[in-house]
């Protein structure tokens, strides 16, 4: 059995043997009262009983001060009309008290009622008084504390909310960007090589469809990401025939590690356009992965493009590693970052850095082909 208090519930026991704290200490209080007055001093049982009934009738009545201090509580700025409910009501359930008090005493006392009820006004009224409102304020206290965590937590739903909305909206940018260059290379394809072309509607087909499983959520395994990426690169290799080669070196404790789903895809799309789709010659686009302390590193590395000078970041670069790099810093922010370097003797590397943390996959889940 509980005793509720505003939204809190304590249990009956435990709220019993608070208020019987409370009224042992007022009658010890007391009875040391009148040892030091040299007043007659009664037995110790007397001076706790007498405080029972004191506190005991504040215990009944303090779940009704919490439901009135609920339905009429004191706003800030705090100003003398706010007290204009509480003030009676703490008046009225301070002599209720008494009145209760006074009738209690009644049943263990050789005197009657109304001398009873003198006696407690005398002694108790002020004490009650003090009682009502710190009751009062506890409730408030209590209001106060609950109103915050809800508000705090509020706040940090709508924070996750927001930040999955702009990742939604990153993610939704990247598709028509990626569909539209697809279909244009598909286009191109048509009069050249019919086969071709519809080998690639094929793998765009089943890449799209594979991206739509997985469209709720923001990570996905290494693995499952670069079986989405070969999706990509079987199209452009397509497209680009004996001039485009990959090579995959993936270590093998990265293939369960956790990356934003198709964050390799803008990146080797980049790459793509700004080497063999700029330049003539062939190029080879390298995908590596490893594991640095608690850090995923991955790099993607192309053959045939160049860096602008002093050039270490996204800009410049389209709209795909813009989006990259806003992505991660919505998800992680410092633990990540992504940036470009030149590479010897020509070529270009994105360099991702993600914090490493691994990732259920199912049971059949489709193997990576590494070098």
């Amino acid at each position: 059995m509980k005793v509720r208090l505003g939204n809190t519930d304590i249990g009956l026991a435990r709220y019993i043997g608070l208020w019987t704290a409370v009224a042992t200490m007022f009658g010890v209080q007391e009875m040391l009262r009148d040892i030091v007055d040299n007043h007659h001093v009664w037995s110790l049982w007397d001076y706790i009983r007498w405080g029972m009934i004191q506190w005991y009738t504040w215990a009944a009545l303090a779940p009704w001060v919490f439901r009135l201090a609920e339905k009429y509580p004191i706003r800030a700025p705090l100003r003398l009309r706010g007290l204009g409910r509480q003030l009676p009501l703490s008046l009225g359930v301070t002599l209720l008290s008494m009145v209760i008090g006074a009738f209690v005493s009644t049943l263990f006392e050789p005197s009657g009622f109304m001398q009873q009820l003198r006696y407690f006004i005398g002694q108790h009224f002020a004490t009650g008084l003090l009682t009502y409102w710190a009751l009062f304020a506890i409730q408030q206290a209590m209001a106060f504390h609950e109103e915050k965590a809800r508000r705090e937590l509020e706040t940090s739903r709508l924070t996750a909310e927001l930040a999955q909305s702009r990742l939604l909206a990153l993610k939704s940018q990247l598709q028509p960007h990626f569909l539209f260059n697809t279909l244009h290379a598909i286009a191109t394809l048509l009069d050249e090589d019919a086969l071709s072309a519809e080998d690639m509607l094929m793998r765009l087909s089943e890449l799209l469809r594979a991206f739509l499983e997985d469209y709720d959520g923001q990570e996905i395994s290494l693995r499952r990401e670069l079986v989405l990426l070969d999706l990509y690169l079987g199209i452009q290799r397509m497209r680009f025939k004996d001039r485009l080669t990959t090579q995959i070196y993936i270590s093998p404790d990265t293939l369960r590690s956790a990356v934003p789903s198709l964050i390799l895809q803008p990146i080797v799309e980049n790459a793509i356009r700004h080497g063999i789709g700029e330049r003539v010659g062939s190029d080879c686009i390298e995908i590596e992965s490893r594991r640095e302390g608690d850090s995923l590193r991955i790099d993607v590395r192309n053959r045939n493009s160049t860096l602008e000078h002093g050039a270490t970041t996204s800009s410049g670069h389209g709209i795909g590693l813009s989006n990259t790099m806003l992505r991660l810093r919505e998800l992680y922010g410092d633990a990540a970052d992504i940036r470009l370097d030149m590479i010897w003797p020509q070529g270009v590397v994105c360099r991702l850095r993600l914090p490493f943390r691994e990732i259920e996959e199912p049971d059949d889940a489709p193997e990576v082909a590494t070098a």
